[in-house]
């Protein structure tokens, strides 16, 4: 039995912290993009600037 728990869909990271979870991710603001980010990677800035970023989907 796999005892790690994902994150839950919706779950937000600033640009700079680490990724909790891999998926597909989404910022927040507009204009908005999306991201396959992969866990433990650095959530990255979008159009050079820092952003929140929502998981949309599971890898």
């Amino acid at each position: 039995m796999n005892s790690a728990k994902k994150s839950p869909i919706g779950t937000t990271a600033k640009t700079g912290t680490i990724c909790p979870e891999s998926g597909v991710w989404k910022v927040t603001s507009t204009p908005s993009t999306t991201a396959p980010i992969a866990k433990g990677n650095r959530m990255p800035p979008y159009k050079g600037k820092g952003v929140i970023w929502k998981l949309i989907r599971y890898a």
